[in-house]
């Protein structure tokens, strides 16, 4: 099922460190239907979870490493270590979600930001490979439970017993890496052109930090990638325009400036703008009123195209299968 849009009382904005003014986050009249994707991992927190959990009371930060080593080979999959990984996890889930909150850091103007999307009617979407049930008690905990409800959580489920001695995965896709976040944003796409009142479809975000996003940002319209990681790195070695971000409140003035210049777009003005048109052809071809594509301006690729190919470059430094996306995943280090 898509996610749907909650639309509760404008919120007011407050202060989240001293000395630092948040950005308005008051609806601000966009026209676009816009909707955010965001990975959780590395992006939303700038810790790992599911490292938190295997480090601290599962196989160990140096059998993790082995795990990952055996998948970036290709003698395992994502989905075959991972599955090692929960198998080896033997705590309470209350138990061990006291550790990740001492262990985890949520980025400092996400809940600005998610604030500015709840008041605009801006859907936001975790879309992640980890267990629903771990992120969702993580956003209860950080963002509490009224603002965490507005947001769909699009990640694998979970079996875990009472005392904590055994978790299992289940895997919302059949595939090697249990859920397939392309495939998820493509459902999600779908779903959107059924329920368009004039066939018109949202712009579609996506909001990342790794390697591993990029099967699900090459289906969006405007990536963000995280200022300094791995997807950042990617996107400039194979030129890929992206907009990087050090916080939340960053992508807030970037998304304003995408609905306002959308708008100027659609009135013909004709601004220039970046877009990734292979993500844009489904739009212009179900769009009832033909209303002009558009993605955001890129602050270090302005006169670029988004040039996602239909499968990853084929040189070897280029490649990235699923297994090379599943990578960053096991093997990042926790901050």
């Amino acid at each position: 099922m898509a996610p749907v849009a909650v639309t509760p009382p404008p919120i007011e904005a407050k202060q989240t460190r001293p000395g630092f003014q948040r950005a308005n986050t008051a609806n601000m009249g966009t026209k676009r239907k816009i909707i955010c994707f965001s990975d959780f991992d590395g992006t939303i927190f700038m810790q790992d979870t599911g490292h938190t959990l295997f480090d601290n009371f599962g196989c160990g930060a140096e059998r993790r490493a082995t795990l990952a080593h055996q998948m970036e080979t290709g003698e395992r999959t994502f989905r075959e270590v991972s599955d090692e990984l929960y198998a080896s996890l033997d705590v309470p889930f209350e138990d061990g979600f006291e550790v990740m909150k001492s262990a985890l850091e949520i980025d400092p103007d996400f809940q600005s930001f998610h604030e500015f999307c709840v008041n605009n009617n801006i859907p936001f979407n975790v879309i992640s490979a980890g267990l629903k049930p771990v992120l969702r008690r993580v956003l209860d905990h950080f963002i509490g439970q009224d603002m965490s409800q507005h947001i769909e959580i699009v990640a694998n489920d979970a079996k875990i017993a009472d005392d904590g001695s055994k978790w299992e995965a289940v895997w919302r896709h059949d595939t090697d890496l249990g859920h397939d976040k392309a495939q998820s944003i493509n459902e999600y796409r779908q779903s959107a052109a059924l329920e368009a009142d004039n066939g018109t479809i949202p712009l579609i975000v996506f909001i990342g930090d790794g390697v591993s996003d990029l099967p699900a940002a090459r289906e969006a319209d405007v990536l963000f990638a995280r200022r300094g990681l791995r997807l950042e790195e990617y996107c400039v070695e194979h030129n890929i325009p992206f907009i990087p971000f050090d916080t939340f409140a960053d992508i807030q003035r970037e998304v304003i400036k995408i609905a306002k210049v959308d708008d100027q777009q659609t009135h013909g003005k004709g601004l220039p703008a970046t877009f990734n048109p292979r993500a844009n052809m489904w739009r212009r071809a179900s769009s009832k009123a033909a209303v002009p594509v558009f993605a955001a301006f890129s602050p270090v690729l302005e006169k670029s195209t988004f040039n996602f190919p239909e499968t990853f470059p084929t040189t070897q430094s280029a490649v990235v299968s699923d297994k090379d996306a599943a990578k960053t995943a096991i093997a990042a280090p926790v901050a």
